[in-house]
């Protein structure tokens, strides 16, 4: 073979030598995106057609449960055993002790009061009761105010002026509009606590009797939250920038008429509230976009500890030490373990490791739940640190090891670049493992978006937000919403409001709040 043949075969030999090192790169890329595809489709399916909320493992399934909890070494039980097993006495009496009572008494009268067997006369031996719910629909009906004027006759006769007097009555709620307190109150706790649309309240009051349009509606509810509900949302954003822990969310809103912007375009409902240590107040505040400039303005006076997801718009708040979310870390290798399919066993045992890391966490905060804060930070040093020094370690050897893009690639990569967050809980007894709290407070909004999809104009999101803070700031301090409101705009507009010491009585934490507005504590 001459030298020619020999270098030809030699490029031969490196060209598909090349080729197959090409294709073995390709086949390998092909493969991971396969991989990562699959994830995709397996979390989509939980997503779509799998339990909402993670199921405690020793709970049993409705449909297994006598073959999970059958067992043939169990004696049978005899009838004495089971003839004197008697339920708890008096359940019922507390679930019905805080309802008020109507008596209805049935007697004999005086003629049927003779016995049958010898026509001697009858005494009242007992009693026998039987008890009913009586549930009682809204019902509609006009409050007619009527001020009596009053003059002076002698005046009248002989005096040039003639003083007139006008009996005083309560100041009205929206003046030279038909609607009450009671109306405007129950428009919002139906709108913004049970979630009923306006057009849906529109019919069920058409079946009162009762012709009021949505449009009436509306114009009340946007009355009574910008003139009167505003004030006291005010004063409860004074309370909560003084305060030293925060918690904070964001979710998303559709409005149809805003200048400038298409009505596709996606707006923000963000929301803050406080943490334990401090009274409950829930705030929200409607804003165009997700732009960190929304909270670094909304929380500009603030200055401690902020809970937060891993959104980066946080970041721009200044003074304010955020605190990171281990419900995200958790749930992402809960995702993992999801995403992997059953063959993938190595990768299935790390996300499980991933897991368990966080599990050990949650029981470390359940044993601390009942002591103070102070103790809490104590015992958090001793045991909560060296798990995370465990996890941290665990974390740097795992990420090298992994697809990034993967499911599990991901949740390493969450809390390896969230990890100066999610170990700041360790810096206050006060504050608390996940930003659970804020997700909670949030829900009701997203729950109700479901049932009214979107608002009309940013007018009427701004007076949303304020509806939905004092709605929920009152179920947070375990007031009746409807019965609050109501308190709110039958005072409110007979109070001074420019002193704020009288405004902080209305406050839905005050002991000045009316026992009708509570909610009876559960006994």
């Amino acid at each position: 073979m001459n030298f020619m043949e020999k270098l030809t075969n030699a490029k031969d030999a490196q060209f598909y030598k090349d080729r197959a090192e090409k294709l073995e790169l390709e086949k390998e890329e092909l493969e991971a995106k396969l991989k990562w595809y699959e994830e995709q489709f397996r979390l989509s399916q939980k997503r779509q057609f799998g339990a909402s909320s993670e199921q405690n493992p020793n709970q049993l399934s409705l449909f297994n449960e006598p073959e999970d909890t059958s067992n043939k070494d169990v004696e049978e039980p005899t009838i004495e055993t089971i003839t004197y097993i008697r339920k708890k006495k008096g359940q019922r009496d507390k679930k019905l002790e805080d309802l008020p009572t109507e008596t209805i008494e049935y007697r004999l009268s005086e003629e049927e009061q003779v016995c049958s067997c010898c026509d001697g006369e009858l005494h009242e031996m007992s009693t026998e009761v039987r008890r009913e719910i009586e549930i009682i629909p809204a019902q509609t009906k006009v409050k007619k105010h009527v001020r009596y004027i009053y003059g002076c006759r002698h005046c009248a006769r002989n005096e040039i002026e003639t003083p007139i007097q006008i009996a005083k009555s309560p100041s009205p709620v929206y003046p030279g509009s038909l609607a009450s307190p009671s109306a405007m109150a129950y428009l919002m706790s139906q709108k913004y606590v049970d979630g009923m649309p306006l057009y849906r309240q529109e019919k069920a009051l058409e079946r009162l009797g009762l012709s009021l349009s949505r449009q009436t509606m509306a114009n009340w509810i946007m009355y009574g939250a910008e003139n009167w509900l505003s004030i006291i949302f005010d004063q409860m954003y004074q309370y909560m920038i003084n305060q030293e822990v925060l918690h904070a969310d964001e979710t998303t809103l559709q409005v149809l008429s805003e200048p400038g912007r298409k009505s596709q375009s996606t707006s923000y409902m963000w929301m803050f509230r406080t943490g334990t240590a401090h009274e409950p107040v829930v705030l929200y505040d409607y804003q165009q976009t997700r732009a960190s400039k929304h909270p670094k303005q909304f929380l500009e006076a603030f200055s401690g500890y902020l809970h937060v997801d891993g959104y980066a718009g946080y970041h721009a708040i200044p003074n304010v030490t955020l605190v990171g979310c281990w419900a995200h870390a958790r749930r992402n290798f809960k995702d993992a373990l999801t995403a992997l399919p059953e063959t993938a066993k190595a990768s299935r045992l790390t996300a499980q490791e991933g897991l368990d890391f966080c599990d050990r966490l949650y029981k470390v905060e359940r044993q601390l739940k009942d002591i103070s804060a102070i103790e809490r930070y104590h015992e958090r040093k001793k045991l909560s640190l060296p798990i995370l020094e465990e996890f941290s370690k665990w974390l740097n050897v795992q990420a090298p090891k992994v697809l990034p893009k993967s499911a599990l690639g991901k949740a390493i990569k969450y809390c390896k670049s969230q990890w100066h967050k999610l170990e700041a809980f360790l810096l206050d007894g006060r504050l608390e493992l996940d930003n659970n709290r804020a997700e909670r407070a949030i829900k009701p909004f997203v729950l109700g978006r479901k049932n009214w999809l979107f608002s009309n104009t940013a007018k009427g999101a701004k007076s949303s937000a304020l509806i939905y803070s004092v709605v929920e700031t009152s179920k947070a301090n375990n007031l009746n919403p409807y019965a609050y409101l109501k308190y709110l705009f039958e005072e409110l507009p007979n109070v001074d409001l420019t002193d704020s010491t009288e405004i902080e009585k209305y406050l839905p934490w005050s002991d000045c709040i009316p026992e009708s507005c509570r909610i009876p504590s559960k006994k």
